[in-house]
C-alpha cells in the first residue's frame, strides 16, 4: 500500500475513533450530573387569592348644604381635626334674613287679618240677635274668621322655614373627625336648586380603614368572611401589613361581561400611616397546610425524555391518572405516584406516604433540554 494512501487511512480512522470516545463520554455521563434534582422538604404552605383595592375611611361624610348662597367664612380645612357640631362654613346670611323680614311682615298682615274678621263675625252676632241680618251672613263671617286664621298659620310656617334656612346657612359637622376633602373657597357660589352640593368629605376615624377590593366571580367562592389578608401599599414598599376579611358585598359589578365583587378588608390603622385613596395589593389567605410535606411544581410536570427526542420514555406514565414524580435510584428516573393535596404556584402538598422529607425528585433533564434547543435551532 502506498505511504500516502496508508496515511489517509489512519487519519479517517482517528477521526472516527476520537468520534467514538467523544460521543460515548457524553452518553456516560452520570446521572446525577444529567438530572437537576430537589428535595422533598416540610413547610408551610398558604394559598391566597391576590386581588388590588383602594383604601379608604370606614365612615366617610359628605357635608352639604341645603340652602344656596355665597361662601362668607371659612372654618375647617384639609386635614384638621373637627368635633361634631363644630362650625365648617357659613353662607352670606343677608338674602335669608331679607326674607325672614318679609315672612314677618306676613305674620303681621295675617294676624290684623283675623282680628279684622273676629271683629266682623262679632258684630255680625250681635245684628242677628236684634233680626237686622241673615243667619247667611253671620256664616259668611264665620267663615272668613276661620280663613284668616288659616293664613296667619300659613304665615307663621313660612317664617319658621325662613328661621329654619338661615340656621342652615352655618353648616356644622355632623361627625367627630378628620377633613379630608373640601371643595369650596371664600367667594364662591353655592347653588342646591337641583342637588345638593358636596362641600366638605370628613373621615370619622382614620386610626380604623377599609380596602375595598375587587375579586373575580372565580376566585370570590373561597373568600369567608374572617379570612386574614395580607398587604403592601406603594408608599412603604417593604412593610407588610395586615387585616381581615369583613364583608363580601352581593352587588356584582360587569364590566366588559367580567364578573366582580367587593370584599371589603377590615384594616387597623394606629400610626395614620395609611392614606386614604392609597392603592393597596392585597393577598387574601383562603387556607392553609402546616408542617405540611411539599414538592416543587415543576418536579410534577418533569416527565423523563429518551436520547433527548422529547418522547417520553416511560410508557407507564401516560396510563397513570393523577399526579406522579421521578426519583433518581440506581441512575435511572423512576416513576412514584403521589397523592396530591393543596397546592399554589410554587410547591403542592403530599398526602400519603410515598415520599419522605429528604427525598430527591427530578425537576429537570439537562441533557434532553440541550437536544430540544438544538432541535429548535435546526428548524430555523
Amino acid at each position: 500500500m502506498k505511504p500516502g494512501k496508508l496515511l489517509w487511512l489512519l487519519a479517517v480512522l482517528l477521526v472516527a475513533g476520537g468520534g467514538y470516545v467523544y460521543f460515548h463520554g457524553k452518553q456516560a455521563r452520570p446521572a446525577a450530573e444529567r438530572y437537576r434534582m430537589v428535595e422533598v422538604v416540610r413547610g408551610d404552605l398558604v394559598r391566597y387569592v391576590s386581588a388590588n383595592g383602594t383604601l379608604n375611611p370606614v365612615v366617610l361624610v359628605n357635608v352639604g348644604t341645603q340652602v344656596s348662597g355665597v361662601v362668607k367664612a371659612l372654618h375647617a380645612d384639609y386635614n384638621q381635626q373637627v368635633k361634631a357640631g363644630q362650625i365648617l362654613l357659613e353662607l352670606d346670611p343677608a338674602l335669608l334674613k331679607a326674607q325672614i323680614a318679609q315672612s314677618s311682615a306676613n305674620v303681621i298682615r295675617a294676624q290684623a287679618a283675623l282680628k279684622l274678621a273676629q271683629t266682623s263675625a262679632a258684630r255680625q252676632q250681635s245684628l242677628l240677635k236684634q233680626d237686622y241680618v241673615a243667619r247667611q251672613d253671620v256664616d259668611q263671617a264665620e267663615d272668613a274668621v276661620a280663613g284668616a286664621r288659616a293664613q296667619l298659620e300659613v304665615a307663621r310656617a313660612q317664617l319658621q322655614r325662613d328661621k329654619t334656612n338661615l340656621a342652615y346657612s352655618v353648616i356644622r359637622s355632623p361627625v367627630s373627625g378628620t377633613v379630608i376633602d373640601r371643595s369650596v373657597d371664600v367667594g364662591q357660589t353655592v347653588a342646591a336648586s337641583f342637588q345638593t352640593p358636596t362641600l366638605f368629605k370628613i373621615g370619622q376615624d382614620l386610626s380604623k380603614m377599609q380596602i375595598d377590593t375587587t375579586v373575580a366571580e372565580a376566585d370570590v367562592g373561597g373568600i369567608k368572611v374572617g379570612q386574614p389578608a395580607h398587604f403592601t401599599v406603594d408608599a412603604y414598599p417593604d412593610r407588610n401589613f395586615v387585616g381581615s376579611v369583613r364583608q363580601i358585598r352581593l352587588n356584582p359589578t360587569n364590566q366588559q361581561n367580567v364578573v366582580t365583587y367587593d370584599v371589603v378588608v377590615s384594616v387597623a390603622n394606629p400610626d395614620f400611616v395609611l392614606l386614604p385613596g392609597m392603592t393597596a395589593y392585597v393577598n387574601i389567605e383562603i387556607d392553609r397546610r402546616n408542617d405540611a410535606l411539599l414538592v416543587p411544581n415543576a418536579a410534577l410536570r418533569f416527565k423523563p425524555a429518551a436520547d433527548g427526542d422529547g418522547k417520553t420514555a416511560d410508557k407507564s406514565a401516560r396510563r397513570l391518572r393523577g399526579s406522579v414524580v421521578y426519583l433518581l435510584r440506581a441512575d435511572q428516573p423512576v416513576l412514584v405516584r403521589i397523592k396530591a393535596g393543596l397546592t399554589d404556584t410554587k410547591q403542592t402538598e403530599v398526602l400519603g406516604d410515598e415520599l419522605m422529607a429528604g427525598d430527591k425528585v427530578i425537576v429537570e433533564d439537562k441533557q434532553a433540554d440541550k437536544a430540544k434547543a438544538k432541535q429548535a435551532a435546526r428548524l430555523f
